[in-house]
């Protein structure tokens, strides 16, 4: 009688992801699109400078003060980086609690950067249409302000996720993802703070 051949079982081990996480990525790709974006914008401020250097500024003898508005605006955007930047070393630790509170406290310099920046249009004197200027003064802001919208939004998928604990010290790599793009929205608008408000 022949011997039974022992029946090997195979098992399967959990498939490990190399390198980079693909969201990770994606948002690399993506915030490397913005920069060409912005790039373009700034490329058309400058240019348009350029060409109406003798006229350049705000119309109807309007200033742009960087004082106080501006530069407590540029003080709040900037301190969210180092709140969220907060929250991720706290989940990094496994501390669901404390990434709550970064994520929210960053939510809220968020959106009262938003309320400011409305706040500052209400006072400017000029609008969108009021000259080369104004035009591109509203073109940059505007299309930074609905990055900072998209990343408050962002934040509040985040904050909700938090709260229901899907976050983790092995699993997080959405909340990277996230504040690296509110860290570009920041660098984003420390350039445009010293270009519209000091550059003159």
């Amino acid at each position: 009688m022949a011997a039974e051949t022992p029946t090997m079982q195979v098992v399967a081990e959990p498939r490990r992801e190399a390198g980079m996480p693909t969201p990770m990525v994606g948002m690399l790709l993506f915030i490397a699109s913005e920069v060409m974006f912005f790039g373009g914008l700034f490329a058309a401020y400058f240019n348009s400078r350029a060409d109406h250097a003798a006229e350049w500024g705000p119309p109807g003898g309007h200033e742009l003060e960087a004082w106080p508005l501006a530069t407590i605006l540029t003080i709040i955007l900037v301190t969210s980086s180092f709140t969220i930047q907060f929250g991720i070393n706290a989940i990094r630790r496994g501390d669901q609690r404390k990434l709550r509170m970064w994520v929210g406290l960053t939510l809220l310099l968020g959106v009262v950067f938003l309320l400011g920046q409305l706040y500052d249009y209400s006072t400017l004197g000029f609008g969108i249409g009021d000259g080369i200027f104004g035009t591109t003064f509203y073109t940059l802001t505007g299309f930074h302000g609905a990055h900072v919208f998209g990343g408050a939004v962002g934040m509040t998928i985040l904050f909700a996720r938090a709260s229901q604990g899907q976050f983790s010290a092995k699993n997080h790599v959405a909340v990277e993802a996230i504040s690296i793009y509110w860290h570009f929205v920041d660098v984003v608008w420390i350039a445009l703070y010293f270009t519209l408000y000091w550059l003159k």
